[in-house]
């Protein structure tokens, strides 16, 4: 497996180079994805909202652009486009559809592995939870955000995940959640870790598998500068679950894993000689975050043992960061560039 590659917008109508943070240089190749917000990244694919003009509503669209790239020629299903997400008040956001959904994720390759292929979005403005079988589904299924008769559970939803077959999510109070995928609206939502102790600072939390079926949780303590409109991460503390305790357990180190976070769905990966990342570091970039639209300023390498921030980018790389008007987003082709 290689280190996933950073997806920066040109500027240039639909056109985005790739970077590769490794070796601080842009690759000799360019791929088309519409000029959207991108609202995740999964198994190859790229996840965005879109406005279909005709029908007066909005769905979500799933786009490969790496077909091409393989050699292969480009075909109809390298662009799905998936019904209609229209939960009670969508109306509102049609105007702004491209911010409707805060993240999305898939558990498999909707081409090549459509059994297995479930579209998770967490959708405003309560940042909800809604999924679609794609290859089985004609409608959305919005999971009933109540859990033990709290006014938590599936609200404020932060991160999902999918853990030897059993899904599961993170929300603002940190309180660790399962549901079921069915057909029904209640999906059988059980608390697993209840909230921890409140804190007093803004926090962004992630959920991550590793190979060994380990589940960790990042908390990313994050600051506004409201005078100078920027975003910055001061911190990172990181929990691995014990599912015998239901409790999350915090972990000074990540041993021999590096973890890539952002709008993409959360990658854990142990560095090797195609990856050539650095085991215990951190890789973030500016994703989005329900307090501001800042951006794209917050970013870099967080060195877990030493507790620093680097940021190894280029200057052309900075600079075109800068200029875009959508934030880049971690992307792992299943080919070696």
């Amino acid at each position: 497996m290689t280190a996933p590659l950073l997806l920066i917008y040109t500027g240039k109508k639909d056109y985005w180079k790739l970077y590769d943070i490794m070796v601080n240089r842009f690759l000799d190749l360019q791929v088309r994805v519409p000029n959207k917000r991108l609202c995740g990244s999964s198994k190859d694919w790229l996840i965005f909202v879109d406005k279909n003009v005709a029908d007066k509503n909005f769905g979500v669209t799933l786009i490969n652009p790496f077909f091409r790239v393989r050699g292969r020629r480009e075909k109809e299903n390298s662009i799905i486009r998936l019904p209609p997400l229209t939960p009670p008040g969508w109306e509102k956001w049609l105007r702004r559809c491209e911010h409707y959904v805060y993240k999305a994720t898939m558990s498999g390759d909707p081409i090549q592995d459509p059994n297995n292929c479930i579209v998770f979005v967490i959708y405003l403005e309560q940042t909800l939870l809604a999924f679609i079988k794609p290859g089985k589904d004609t409608t959305w299924t919005y999971v009933d955000a109540s859990v033990d008769n709290t006014d938590r559970g599936c609200r404020l939803v932060e991160e999902v995940t999918c853990l030897e077959g059993k899904y599961y999510a993170v929300n603002h109070w940190s309180e660790f959640i399962s549901f079921d995928v069915t057909a029904e609206s209640y999906s059988n939502v059980k608390l697993v870790v209840p909230a921890g102790l409140k804190e007093n600072c803004i926090i962004k939390r992630y959920l991550v598998e590793t190979k060994e079926k380990e589940l960790w949780m990042v908390q990313k303590y994050i600051e506004f500068d409201d005078e100078k409109y920027i975003r910055v991460t001061k911190k990172f503390r990181i929990f691995k679950l014990n599912f015998n305790l239901c409790k999350w357990i915090e972990e000074t180190t990540l041993g021999e894993f590096a973890l890539f976070l952002g709008d993409n769905t959360s990658v854990a990966m142990k560095p090797s000689k195609f990856s050539r990342c650095r085991p215990n570091q951190i890789y973030f970039n500016h994703d989005s975050d329900l307090f501001s639209r800042y951006g794209p300023h917050d970013y870099g390498v967080y060195n877990i043992k030493d507790k620093s921030f680097s940021q190894p980018y280029t200057k052309q790389a900075k600079n075109l960061v800068k200029k875009s008007n959508r934030l880049p987003i971690w992307v792992v082709p299943s080919f070696r560039l």
